[in-house]
């Protein structure tokens, strides 16, 4: 014969809240808090990527260091609340879309190749010592290329998901490219500020100028091989590899290291000049919204 367990009424009660509570969910005032922040996210998404990307990388520079890739992370936190897995894996299909034609291949490689070595050459032609030229090693470039190309800590990988993958097709879905890369160039140049302030990195000044100028370069890229945010992170890592050898410790030092700086700028500041000029028509019209990019990939892989 069974007995009848008979609980005390407390605990009575407290099994009933716990059903209670299976069946309703969290407490409403919890629910309505994540759904607020949610809602806000979705009427705002650029303005929560930014404010999120800027969040994530400084606040460890008090600790002396800074998050490259706070714009990833950053893009996959807003992109997950307001689009989603369909979102998600459109981003992931625009970071693997490497099918595109060669001669962009040859634009992303050439191009930041030819503005550090044409700026570092100038240098040396101007008396900076030739042996930070010379004592470029091709294996150690080749070797850091490929770890820029996948690994998140790094720049390449850490931004450009984020301002080439998420921002930039937002911010031209109602504008120019023209009018959106002043827009996110001067967003990206103010993300590096904390950089020249930073014992480890040491960024010179003029090269917040320069993030402007490279800004122009990569929505080019971008636009041009629909939308593949694997041709900005191969441009991207190009641009930094051997740059990073030409400045601080190894490279060109005191006057010469400002010089160089100010010279390579310069070489930026002429490519943008002449993509502006010869694809003019293409800086001014309009590429429609996000979903509208990937009909570009068949037009850009012809």
């Amino acid at each position: 014969m069974k007995s009848r367990v008979i609980q005390p009424e407390s605990q009575q009660i407290s099994a009933d809240s716990a059903t209670s509570l299976k069946r309703r969910g969290p407490p409403e005032h919890t629910a309505r808090g994540y759904t607020g922040l949610s809602a806000s996210i979705k009427r705002h998404p650029l303005v929560a990527f930014f404010v999120l990307a800027f969040a994530l990388t400084w606040w460890t520079v008090p600790l002396g260091t800074f998050m490259a890739a706070g714009p990833l992370v950053a893009a996959l936190i807003v992109i997950g609340v307001v689009d989603g897995r369909r979102g998600l894996r459109q981003l992931w299909s625009s970071m693997v879309r490497w099918r595109v034609g060669w001669r962009w291949y040859a634009a992303a490689l050439l191009i930041p190749i030819a503005v550090v070595l044409g700026a570092g050459g100038l240098n040396v032609a101007f008396g900076a010592p030739s042996s930070v030229l010379g004592g470029l090693a091709l294996s150690s470039l080749v070797f850091m290329f490929g770890l820029r190309l996948v690994v998140p800590v790094f720049a390449p990988v850490g931004e450009e998901p984020g301002w080439r993958g998420f921002a930039l097709p937002r911010l031209q879905a109602d504008r120019s490219p023209l009018a959106a890369t002043l827009i996110l160039a001067v967003v990206v140049a103010a993300w590096h500020v904390p950089l020249i302030f930073l014992a480890d990195e040491s960024l010179p000044p003029v090269f917040l100028v320069t993030t402007v100028a490279v800004t122009f370069f990569y929505t080019w890229l971008y636009n041009h091989t629909g939308a593949s945010v694997f041709m900005t992170i191969v441009a991207h890592a190009a641009e930094g590899t051997i740059t990073g050898e030409l400045v601080g410790k190894d490279g060109f030092v005191g006057s010469y290291e400002t010089r160089f700086a100010v010279l390579y700028t310069c070489g930026w500041c002429v490519v943008v000049l002449a993509l502006l000029v010869l694809d003019g028509p293409a800086w001014r019209r309009r590429q429609g919204s996000v979903d509208n990019m990937d009909a570009q990939v068949v037009q850009a892989t012809a």
